[in-house]
């Protein structure tokens, strides 16, 4: 079994954005992000403090905003209109989903680095993560099936417009599909992201395989993936680890567009 460790390459991109972030601040330009935080909830905590520990690693500023829902608007609209913010994010979920859509497009978006709102001019962080890790391990993209199991706003929806952009043979399935073993089976690239627990078993997926779990979810108060724990279990495929996968890079490619937008700013 070969492994792909997201945190080992962040090692290296930590240090790029050090450099950069040193540049820009040389030039009086102070790169600031902005979160606004409405659910007081332990896992979504655990996902700020980690945005503030790689800000402050690397030399960009980080507030985050504790809101109740109904002045996020507000908020938001001053955030936008601030020079001295660059990036403002909006940290999901809200206390009610329902107008998701709605307050993530209120971030204007030239700011919105988690490429949330429709008109965003940055690519989303955890697809942007994941191709890193593919490229970082020499993951040949070309001429492979790849398959994409979930189809959501964060990651599977844009994951596969930049993939098939590029040229790839990409498939995406929902992970209630009857014949997903099927389906599974034929792939040489999977990427899952559906935040529910086991969607993958060991003898669902080809010999060789490259699997890139990326799903989120709660069990027993712990964070799991998507993959059942038996799948590392066997040593022929090339797979993210239960912990250190794609999350590390995930937050590497949030502050690659805030350091973006402070640039762009620059300019």
């Amino acid at each position: 079994m070969k492994l792909l460790n997201g945190a080992e390459l962040a090692g290296y991109i930590k240090e790029r954005h050090a450099k950069q972030v040193r540049q820009l601040r040389a030039s009086k330009i102070f790169p600031k992000l902005a979160i606004v935080q409405v659910k007081d909830d332990p896992v979504i905590n655990t996902y700020v403090r980690l945005k503030k520990q790689y800000g402050s690693d690397i030399g960009v500023e980080v507030d985050a905003y504790m809101q109740k829902q109904e002045h996020v608007p507000e908020l938001l609209n001053k955030l936008s209109s601030d020079e001295s913010v660059h990036g403002v994010i909006v940290q999901l979920p809200l206390s009610d989903p329902s107008q998701t859509d709605e307050i993530v497009n209120m971030v204007s978006p030239s700011k919105d680095v988690d490429a949330l709102g429709e008109k965003s001019t940055f690519d989303p962080a955890t697809p942007m993560a994941i191709l890193w890790l593919l490229s970082g391990y020499n993951v040949e993209l070309a001429g492979k099936n790849i398959l994409l199991i979930g189809r959501g706003k964060l990651v599977g929806a844009p994951l596969e417009r930049i993939l098939k952009g590029s040229g790839y043979n990409v498939s995406v399935i929902a992970r209630e599909l009857d014949n997903l073993a099927e389906q599974t089976k034929q792939a040489d690239i999977i990427i899952t992201a559906t935040g529910s627990p086991a969607v993958l078993y060991p003898d669902m997926i080809k010999e060789g395989a490259v699997v890139v779990d990326a799903g989120v979810a709660s069990e027993d108060g712990k964070t799991v993936g998507d993959l059942a724990p038996e799948v590392y279990e066997r040593n022929d495929l090339i797979i993210t680890p239960p912990k250190g996968g794609v999350g590390p890079l995930t937050v590497c490619a949030l502050f690659e567009n805030v350091i973006r937008a402070a640039q762009n700013a620059k300019n």
